[in-house]
């Protein structure tokens, strides 16, 4: 009788360990897509500034003929 409920014991146990890394692992995950957005924001702010700056040097340059 000790053994089957040593094993019914430790596949619980190794179910509960599953579970929570499971849980590391979504959390982790949105973090990862939060950065993403994140950092997607960034570069698209940067491409407008840089789009924005490129038109002034341009028009800069058509003065200056």
């Amino acid at each position: 009788m000790f053994w089957p409920m040593l094993a019914i014991a430790l596949g619980f146990l190794g179910i509960a360990v599953l579970g929570v890394l499971g849980i590391r692992v979504f959390v982790e995950a949105q973090r990862l897509g939060r950065q993403v957005t994140h950092t997607t924001q960034r570069i698209n702010r940067a491409a407008e500034d840089l789009e924005r700056a490129a038109t002034d040097l341009a028009r800069t340059g058509d003065t200056l003929r």
